[in-house]
């Protein structure tokens, strides 16, 4: 039999599949089991062998999931899989059978599940691979082998690339080696987290190793390059490698000579050129060599123009005039001289008797034109007395007619007489009382002793999860008065410390103060830091005494989670004792260092929590109403409204590089120098006034001075270092034993914000002893950015003005203060103002239009989400205006909205 002959020399299958029952294989029909691979084929079809539809591919295992091997083939009896050289049980095969609907011809699509563990059992053999055999009654088939691997990526590049300084047009060549990964990792080079591609930007080329090479390096090329392999399974990114552009500077042409320096005879003319063709960047060298040359010059001395004498009258003409005439010749103007100053032609009427011709009409109408003129001038003044006249009688009736209208105002000295600050007390009648007194708080002066409670009730105490807020005053009580407190501030925080939360409060006397209020309020102020706490009125409930801290955290002993390019803009400033509980939020006022443009910035106000740590709990420019805190940015300050105590700084991250902080630079010296070498410090400090009493408090200690105004200086998120130099100084005299050109500072350091002050010291040397004027121009600024110049021009010996003498004297006022005293608005005044002005008006006249006056509209929601809107306006004013407010000034504010009866309030004694 023929198909017997050709099926004896096709495949043999093992009898059994992996324990399977026993197959026979006929070209004749047979019946199979529901699980067997195995069909007949028609007769028609009986001469064919089978081919493959689809092939098994290579595949992958990710993690553990398992991978799928597809087989089809027409015609086939049977298809099975051999993996590694073993027969796949008949059980793990899927079959599906159809028919090609072109062809007629059966078609058999057999797949399996390969899982990670049978891939792993044969580990350190040969490679896992599967084939499958496709039979039919003519012979058999194999398809092509499929390999099956364990896809991973290892985590450490083999080498990764360096960061490389390089100048311009010069290649660079990065080194990137991928992790070992199966599939083999493909690679993609990012700058500053961009992905290049070579194809749209030519100056790029990727090695067939993966290495990156800029052919000619640009200054846009200057940023992070980072290596990134990826695959199926990961994705790994290299420690990015800093490639700086720089670029050395190169002379201009020189400019023309300059006009001689002297105005006559010998004197001096310079040319110029400047750095700047090109101008050096990012490290680059500064060109060598004069950038001014003088030259000896002689100029010519101007001569000024000399009138000569008067020519004589000339005879008297037809028309009755005669004239004479001078030259400026004697000398003539020359070489930059004056022009001779006057008249050089005169002419004058002729006499009757000299005039040729009197009766001509010539000189008939030179007569009745001067008769004509004299006649226009009369009338011009008759014009001019009658327009004074009607003018004089305008402002008359002006003046009757305002004094009618100003019967029915109130008197002025009266709306500001009702402003004025309590404890003084204006002269008036005696039937007459203007809320000017200091009203009697005798009924509210308590006696404080033990731990917090309600005055009213000695069992609601106040008190922590960990004990008692504060431990007893020592000995004795504390009274609260009605003005300024003078407690001991060192017992204070001595005592505070002991407490477990506060142990991490700094001890520092000088810049932490204290106060006991009540419901009236008061006011907290760190002296020359412009840190600040206002306790509205009513904030503290009615019948309850708190003892409230505010303090100035130093950075280095308070550090605060920075990410990527976040920046501290802010000191770190604590008050509490947290968890007090307030009717109405404080304000807590501090500086910032920021250029106060919302575009530039994403500034968030971080809050320390009970455990120590850190949080978000406001983006500023998206401040929600009904969340317990609000700022108002002002261009040097931060206004807090809180409803709660704690610990709060101002944390920054710049959208793009336009974004800028603001540093002081300051210059201090020795104050006495009795040695050759003398030394100039430069500070650069966030430009904000608890940094700078700082450092003048430690230079005080130091013996240091101060040796010229502090500057300011917008230093902008462009990833470029601070630059420190000093010039002109005169050689005969000095010399400075700074051995580069300049001291820089790098961009970092300033930028984080974790040091409060960075500082470079210039050392010069004098050559002798009795040199005490010292002269230069001492240069700072940022590379391609903006710049601050110093010039010096003083006495090393004379000045011995202590550092302390003018700037840490300006804030003398009390450190504490409780009751009325701590606001400008007296209290009973405040209340019908907020009355009068809370309640909505149809024309507008009401809280809204005193925000709109007072420029403060952007926060009206804010306002409008409080129980009373003026109030808390009025309390943002007395924050604003506690040093230099004016209260006059709010009167006038009050009289433009029209609400009299907010001002003038006529109170009894009884009232008070």
């Amino acid at each position: 039999d023929p198909a017997k002959s050709t099926a004896g020399q096709a495949l043999s299958l093992p009898a059994r599949l992996h324990s399977a029952p026993s197959l026979s294989f006929s070209p004749r029909p047979s019946i199979c089991s529901e699980h067997a691979a195995t069909a007949t084929l028609p007769a028609a079809f009986s001469d064919l062998l089978p081919h493959f539809l689809v092939e098994p591919e290579d595949e992958f295992i990710v993690k553990n999931k398992p991978v799928t091997l597809t087989c089809r083939s027409t015609p086939a009896t049977q298809i099975y899989f051999k993996c590694n050289g073993e027969w796949v049980h008949q059980d793990d095969h899927l079959i599906e059978r159809t028919v090609d609907p072109a062809t007629a011809l059966p078609v058999m699509q057999v797949t399996i599940d390969i899982t990670r563990q049978q891939v792993e059992k044969i580990f350190g053999l040969d490679e896992y691979w599967c084939q499958c055999v496709a039979w039919s009654t003519t012979g058999t088939q194999k398809s092509q082998k499929a390999y099956i691997r364990i896809a991973y990526l290892r985590k450490n590049f083999e080498e990764e690339p360096q960061g490389k300084e390089v100048a311009l047009d010069q290649e660079v060549l990065l080194h990137c080696h991928p992790p070992e990964g199966v599939p083999q990792a493909e690679v993609e080079w990012q700058r500053n987290e961009d992905v290049i591609d070579p194809a749209s930007d030519p100056n790029f080329f990727i090695t067939a190793d993966h290495n990156l090479v800029i052919k000619k390096a640009r200054l846009a090329d200057t940023g992070n390059y980072t290596c990134v392999a990826k695959n199926i399974v990961a994705r790994r990114k290299s420690t990015s490698a800093t490639v700086l552009v720089y670029v050395n500077g190169g002379w201009s042409t020189w400019t023309t000579w300059s006009s001689c320096s002297a105005v006559c005879g010998r004197g001096w003319q310079k040319r110029s050129r400047s750095c700047t063709n090109p101008t050096p960047l990012n490290g680059g060298t500064s060109c060598e060599g004069q950038n001014v040359q003088k030259s000896a010059c002689v100029a010519t001395c101007p001569v000024d123009g000399g009138w000569s004498e008067w020519s004589k009258w000339s005879a008297c003409g037809a028309d009755c005039s005669m004239w004479r005439s001078r030259d400026c010749t004697q000398p003539s103007p020359g070489t930059g001289g004056k022009e001779c100053q006057g008249l050089d032609f005169q002419s004058l009427n002729c006499t009757s008797e000299q005039c040729p011709q009197s009766d001509s009409p010539l000189c008939l109408l030179a007569a009745v034109s001067g008769a004509e003129d004299v006649a226009l001038y009369v009338g011009m003044v008759a014009v001019a007395l009658c327009l004074t006249l009607l003018l004089i009688v305008v402002v008359l009736v002006y003046r009757r007619k305002k004094e009618g209208l100003d019967a029915d105002v109130a008197d002025s000295s009266i709306l500001t007489t009702g402003f004025q600050p309590m404890g003084i007390k204006p002269s008036k009648p005696e039937n007459s009382h203007l809320l000017t007194i200091q009203p009697d708080l005798t009924t509210t002066t308590t006696s404080y002793q033990g731990s917090l409670r309600s005055r009213h009730d000695a069992a609601g105490k106040f008190s922590m999860t960990n004990g008692p807020l504060l431990d007893p005053l020592p000995n004795g009580s504390h009274t609260l008065h009605n003005g300024k407190l003078n407690p001991d501030p060192a017992e204070f925080v001595t005592r505070l410390s002991t407490q477990s939360y506060f142990k991490t409060l700094p001890r520092d006397v000088a810049n932490t103060s204290y106060g006991t209020f009540n419901f009236l309020g008061g006011r907290l102020t760190i002296p020359n830091t412009g840190i600040s706490l206002l306790i509205p009125p009513e904030a503290i409930p009615r019948g309850k005494i708190y003892e409230i801290y505010l303090t100035v955290q130093r950075k280095e002993d308070l550090r605060l989670p920075l990410a990527g390019c976040q920046t501290l803009l802010s000191p770190v400033v604590s008050c509490g004792p947290p968890g007090v509980v307030l009717s109405r939020p404080v304000i807590l006022s501090m500086d910032h260092c920021f250029d106060a443009c919302l575009d530039n910035w994403a500034v968030r106000l971080k809050k320390q929590s009970y455990e120590g740590a850190w949080e978000d709990v406001l983006l500023m420019g998206e401040e929600l109403v009904s969340e317990p805190y609000y700022c108002q940015l002002e261009t040097e300050t931060c206004r807090l409204f809180s409803e709660q105590l704690g610990t709060f700084a101002l944390v920054g991250e710049s959208l793009h590089m336009g974004a800028a902080k603001r540093l002081r630079l300051v210059l201090f010296s020795d104050t006495y120098c009795s040695t050759l070498e003398y030394n100039i410090r430069v500070y650069c400090m966030d430009d904000t006034q608890d940094v700078f009493k700082e450092v003048m408090q430690m230079e005080r200690q130091l013996g240091g001075r101060l040796i010229d105004e502090p500057h300011v200086l917008l230093f902008k998120d462009s990833y470029h270092n601070l630059r420190l130099s000093i010039h002109d100084m005169p050689q005969a005299h000095w010399r400075s034993k700074l051995l580069a050109g300049y001291q820089e500072i790098p961009f970092y350091h300033i930028w984080n914000g974790s040091q409060r002050y960075l500082h470079c010291t210039f050392t010069l040397e004098r050559l002798s002893l009795s040199t005490c004027e010292l002269t230069c121009q001492l240069c700072v600024w940022q590379v391609e950015g903006e710049g601050q110049s110093f010039s010096l021009d003083f006495n090393i010996a004379k000045d011995t003005r202590a550092v302390d003498s003018e700037f840490l004297l300006m804030d003398s006022n009390a450190t504490a203060l409780a009751g009325p005293s701590a606001f400008q608005i007296p209290y009973l005044i405040r209340q019908k103002i907020c009355s009068s002005l809370d309640a909505p008006c149809p024309n507008g006249a009401d809280w809204r239009m005193l925000a709109q006056r007072l420029k403060l509209e952007r926060h009206m929601s804010f306002f409008a989400s409080k129980a009373s809107p003026t109030s808390v306006i009025l309390d943002l004013w007395e924050a604003q205006h506690f040093h230099s407010g004016n209260i006059n000034q709010l009167a006038t504010v009050m009289a433009d909205i029209g609400k009299q009866e907010a001002m003038i309030f006529l109170v009894s004694d009884g009232e008070c």
